[in-house]
């Protein structure tokens, strides 16, 4: 059980209660796909996304967390929503520059971007909307920033509104 996984690793509770959150919040996404896309991956995707806070409270914590998974012999499915959900996703670019192995982190797959766009949309334990998520963005990283305009896209293409 997943919980179990978290309590073995003495991850904060808080990080469990998130992903509580996220996978409420990706159901809720997922229901417009749900001819298309694995519920139950991204159930177990929101509430496995995290698993590397246990380990890393940076950047680094989804590969830290795909690397717990893949030890754990988790499908490849789960480690990569783990590895890919960190904001819209990083280029190979961007990797480099946040000194993470170069590699492209985008998410792919609808159940991919369905985790990552649910954790955007989560502060914490509360649901928020774009513009709180664009704030916060653009206050961290610049208002050029590209990972911006990925956000934008994503949120269209996952909860299926545009921003304005």
């Amino acid at each position: 059980m997943i919980i179990d996984i978290y309590k073995k690793l003495e991850c904060p509770e808080e990080v469990m209660s998130h992903c509580q959150a996220v996978k409420k919040r990706a159901l809720l996404l997922a229901k417009s796909f749900s001819l298309q896309v694995d519920l139950e991956l991204i159930k177990n995707g929101a509430l496995l996304h995290d698993v590397g806070r246990c380990r890393s409270n940076d950047i680094r914590h989804a590969i830290v967390g795909a690397q717990i998974l893949e030890k754990m012999e988790f499908p490849q499915e789960l480690t990569r929503i783990v590895e890919r959900h960190i904001g819209a996703g990083i280029t190979p670019q961007e990797a480099r520059e946040l000194g993470l192995p170069p590699k492209d982190y985008t998410p792919k797959t609808l159940e991919e971007k369905i985790v990552a766009h649910a954790d955007n949309l989560v502060h914490n334990q509360e649901e928020v909307g774009l513009a709180f998520v664009l704030r916060k963005w653009e206050k961290k990283l610049g208002s050029e920033h590209p990972s911006l305009e990925r956000l934008k896209k994503l949120h269209q293409e996952v909860a299926g509104t545009e921003f304005l």
